[in-house]
């Protein structure tokens, strides 16, 4: 008597507990759409006050901008003059590279900084042009607009295509779908940005080697092949100019590596290969002696080319498809950028603030003759190693811009191309991480297929066939663990009351005519059969094990604390594995489901069949339980029997 007083005061699971389906989707789309839930602190407060929080969550410039100390501003402007540094020449090589006048780089860095002040939430991010998103609008729009036979609707075609970046770039955050960035893992990332750095070095190969004809394509075949077919082109005096700035680079940046204080000679060392460069190809009339210069830089602010805007065929399908790939690039370096050097400073990120923010600084910059832009690494490194406090280095950057061009841009006109290419080439050589994938392939042989096939589809197809090819592989992964989850035999630690894989733990312990699984995953139409088949094969092979040692299997106990989530599929097989069960006079027993799965459980009917006394909290619960049934079992049979 008892003992059935202390198996009834036990603790039970709770099977009350009922959500409507509209609570449950509120519950849902939060989680899926708000997991940050970004106005938890608004509840309670006054309507105007409220309204202030709201408009500052959006514009993240009316919190810092109120609390700005004069202390902070030394550290911002020293950061801003630097970043400035390095904008001018990565402005001017990355529109090179893009295919589009060098002015056009400047420009981008002059209007899209200031819109990022207001709406962006990172502290470090310097916004400005990337390799990577230039080289692939380039590959992009020239099959269908020549930048060399319609330069004008060229231009005005990659103008469109950052206003699509930025619209797509907007709505992302406005329905808050930073998830589908997620779906670009680190692993694809690196394989895809070192790739891309592969292909952008080759392609310099022109600049360095001051060749006038070359390949459209972007693959390495290609980029080798007309390299070698137009050899006669080859020009002396701009390879030993090209490889004596490849050296004075590298060895400022090997330089900050040694000396980390001196990383502001790295940061300004581009402008100076540009100054020196420039003096240089000056002097002895480069153009004349085998160095090709820049040519002309336009003076003045950016004109607005929202006229320009090209919304016609053949030019709106080049400009839709260019601006979301770049888009969705631009987006994944920037937030990936930004969350990392918010974590060295403890600071956080948020990804869909950063997402309206490129949005708007997109679609207005393609408004004032920019094109996309976004955080590229080295400009936001040299931001935090600069000490930047707040996005005031971005409006920093962006007034000594307005500066350079309004007086100082004509200046950069004999600037040599080989001396953009040397620039491009050192800048490149950061994104190839092999420390980073020879780390992935010590620890997960998995992503470094997903880092190789990046790698290898932007080498010899091109980049959109590369970010396809590690964005389907990630996924493929993820439906995998998703179709194949993991299911695993527990048994007790001794000595504690732990039940753990046996697998990892083999020298814990088992009880006859028990048989303990945990099942992990959500249980869904993808996994249901793999799992019932799983189920079954366990089952036959402790039966095998149990009759050897002349004993019967009759409990199954499923550990479902790891379930997140069952389907209807997902039930049904629970009802077809308690039948197989059934006919083998095995009692099922399921301990910690979780209270999502149990309100399904229970609207299907499940817990009424496998029987509500069967349901536990732990997986010790269940055994004393089975127990206590067991032996209850054999008195009852032994009284009958009497």
């Amino acid at each position: 008597m008892g003992t059935i007083m202390e198996e009834q005061k036990k603790p039970t699971v709770n099977l009350s507990q009922h959500s409507s389906f509209m609570s449950s989707l509120k519950t849902q789309l939060k989680e899926t759409f708000f997991p940050d839930d970004p106005f938890r602190h608004f509840a309670g407060l006054p309507p105007r006050r409220r309204a202030w929080f709201v408009l500052s969550y959006f514009a993240p410039i009316l919190q810092w901008a109120p609390n700005y100390k004069p202390s902070f501003f030394a550290y911002d402007l020293l950061a801003g003059i630097t970043i400035t540094s390095l904008a001018i020449p990565q402005g001017i090589s990355y529109a090179k590279l893009a295919n589009i006048p060098p002015v056009i780089g400047l420009y981008s860095s002059f209007t899209p900084p200031l819109v990022y002040a207001v709406f962006g939430s990172s502290n470090n991010l310097a916004v400005g042009t990337a390799a990577a998103v230039s080289l692939l609008l380039s590959s992009s729009i020239r099959d269908t607009v020549s930048p060399e036979n319609e330069p004008e609707k060229y231009l005005f075609t990659i103008f469109t295509a950052a206003f699509f970046s930025g619209v797509f770039q907007l709505a992302l955050g406005i329905f808050r779908l930073g998830i589908l960035v997620d779906f670009l893992s680190r692993s694809a990332i690196t394989g895809y940005m070192a790739g891309a750095a592969m292909i952008i070095i080759l392609q310099q190969l022109k600049g360095l080697l001051g060749l006038e004809h070359f390949t459209s394509k972007t693959d390495v075949v290609s980029v080798v092949e007309a390299v070698f077919q137009n050899r006669h082109e080859w020009k002396w005096q701009s390879a030993i100019l090209g490889l004596g700035f490849i050296i004075f680079l590298l060895a400022t940046r090997r330089l900050k590596e040694k000396i980390p204080k001196l990383f502001w000679v790295n940061a300004i060392s581009p402008l100076l290969v540009i100054i020196m460069g420039g003096v240089l190809a000056f002097l002895v009339n480069g153009k004349d002696h085998g160095i090709p210069i820049v040519g002309e830089l336009k003076k003045g602010l950016n004109p607005i080319s929202l006229s320009q805007l090209q919304f016609k065929s053949p030019y709106l399908s080049a400009a839709l498809q260019a601006g979301l790939v770049a888009g969705f690039t631009a987006l994944a370096e920037g937030i990936a950028v930004g969350r990392s050097f918010g974590l060295l400073k403890n600071e956080q990120t948020d990804g869909n603030k950063e997402m309206i923010a490129f949005g708007l600084m997109n679609i207005v910059g393609s408004f004032t003759s920019c094109y996309v832009t976004t955080g590229p690494f080295s400009k936001s490194a040299v931001n935090y190693h600069a000490g930047c406090r707040t996005p005031m280095s971005n409006v920093i950057m962006a007034i000594c811009m307005m500066l350079v061009l309004l007086f100082l841009a004509p200046l950069f006109k004999y600037t040599p191309l080989v001396a953009l290419s040397a620039i491009i080439v050192v800048a490149m050589l950061g994104l190839i991480e092999l420390h980073e994938i020879h780390h992935l392939f010590k620890v997960d042989k998995f992503d470094f297929c997903v880092c190789i096939s990046a790698v290898l589809g932007v080498v010899f197809a091109n980049i959109e066939v590369g970010l396809l090819l590690s964005v389907g592989l990630s996924i493929i992964r993820a439906m995998l663990h998703m179709a194949r989850p993991t299911t695993c035999r527990l048994g007790n630690v001794p000595g504690t009351g732990l039940y753990l894989d046996m697998k990892n733990y083999p020298d814990s312990t088992t009880f006859p005519g028990f048989l303990i699984l945990q099942l992990g995953s959500p249980i869904y139409f993808v996994n249901a059969s793999y799992l019932r088949e799983r189920i079954t094969r366990w089952v036959e092979a402790e039966e095998n094990c149990t009759k050897e040692k002349g004993q019967d299997l009759h409990y199954i106990i499923f550990d479902m604390g790891g379930v997140a989530a069952i389907d209807n599929t997902g039930i049904g097989m629970l009802f077809e594995v308690h039948r197989m069960l059934g006919k083998k006079m095995i009692q099922m027993a399921i301990t910690n489901p979780r209270g999502q799965v149990v309100e399904k459980l229970m609207a299907a009917g499940f817990i009424d069949v496998v029987g509500k006394e069967w349901i536990f909290l732990s997986i010790e619960d269940a055994i004393s339980g089975c127990n206590f049934a067991l032996e209850e079992g054999k008195r009852n049979g032994k009284q009958e029997h009497v």
